[in-house]
């Protein structure tokens, strides 16, 4: 077992990896207010995981489920007023504790819930799938989408405790579990260049999903989110190179519709378009970038955008980023391998080129 711990004072919270976890009721039970608990998963994590975890609870507790369809497209206010909808009418207090049980979308889901449910209640984190262990469960990003712009709509709210169990992975489709490691190469890329020879030297273990070295991912991506996160907790500063490739890729999730791209897919796709505009930048070079390329292919991660895009859409869908600052683009790229760097004066124009480069007409 792996026990780290993300350090913000008062709101400091532990993260527990090991396999099991998920049934460990006197650990759970550990991090659990008052008798209430709302439990929230979607329609495929649930016959596989929701009855277990409700078993392994304190008997004596009050526990309300709340499933919610699954996928990016469901990640909007209306389908969030559903755990509302829950609380209230199973007349939860403000000592209530929501569980999220699922992956991304139901982790911000829920937690945007904790953080708006009667100003604010207890949460803990149960990460299902790649993606959401090794990135979204962390740091306290809660929200939703808006068709306009990707958790546009949400707050900072950290949750009481994280539940790694590497176990549940076994049953993740392949095109979840590459998703996923697109957000764990991104942790060599911005801040470890020892983990990201070390991914690099293990490509084939993960192609076969070694559980040694995907645990060992699993923690060693934990402790560089944890890492940032304890220096700046509100994105006001390092915290945005969490965000390489984000930019692209959120303008392709919402360009193409919530959904049709995977997150990590997106993630993967923009982390390629960083790699080559740092590299226009003299930062790093082209065997560099072939090398992630290869990385991410290997792994069935696309490399490229979509092909249906114009330059007036990416603008569209980029300059409505979280990142934009008083009307100024802010970029995350590679200063050099295992080193991020925030750009915030890359010329229009300049950008609209590089766009150019891939964009339809």
């Amino acid at each position: 077992m792996s026990t780290l711990k993300v350090q913000l004072g008062e709101r400091s919270y532990p993260i527990y990896i090991e396999s099991g976890v998920l049934s460990d009721g006197a650990r759970l039970n550990r991090h659990i207010k008052g008798n209430q608990v709302i439990v929230v998963s979607n329609t495929t994590v649930a016959p596989l995981y929701l009855e277990g975890l409700c078993a392994s609870l304190d008997p004596a507790l009050q526990i309300s489920r709340v499933l919610l369809p699954d996928g990016e497209a469901h990640k909007t206010v209306e389908v969030l007023g559903r755990i509302f909808d829950t609380a209230l009418q199973d007349k939860h207090n403000r000592s209530t504790t929501i569980v999220a049980l699922g992956g991304g979308v139901v982790g911000d889901m829920a937690g945007f819930a904790a953080a708006s449910y009667q100003r604010g209640v207890n949460f803990l984190q149960i990460p299902t799938t790649l993606l959401a262990q090794v990135d979204s469960s962390v740091g306290g990003k809660t929200g939703v989408n808006h068709p306009l712009g990707k958790n546009m709509i949400g707050a900072f709210y950290q949750p009481q405790a994280v539940f790694i169990d590497p176990d549940v992975l076994d049953t993740l489709p392949h095109r979840e579990y590459a998703a996923g490691l697109a957000e764990v190469i991104k942790y060599g890329l911005i801040c470890d260049p020892a983990f990201y020879e070390w991914l690099q030297h293990h490509r084939d273990d993960f192609v076969a999903r070694d559980k040694t070295v995907l645990g060992e991912a699993i923690r060693r991506s934990c402790v560089a989110k944890a890492r940032v996160v304890a220096e700046d907790e509100r994105e006001g500063g390092v915290r945005a190179i969490l965000n390489l490739g984000h930019t692209f890729g959120h303008a392709i999730e919402a360009a193409q519709g919530y959904g049709t791209w995977l997150h990590g897919e997106a993630v993967s796709a923009g982390m390629v378009l960083a790699a080559k505009l740092s590299m226009n930048q003299g930062w790093i070079t082209d065997s560099e970038v072939a090398r992630l390329v290869q990385w991410l292919e290997a792994m069935s991660l696309p490399t490229s955008p979509p092909d249906d895009m114009s330059v007036a859409t990416w603008t569209e869908h980029m300059l409505r980023d979280k990142k934009v600052l008083d009307g100024r683009l802010r970029l995350v790229l590679l200063a050099q391998i295992g080193e991020a760097c925030i750009v915030d004066n890359l010329p229009q124009a300049e950008l609209e080129a590089f766009i150019a480069t891939f964009s339809a007409a």
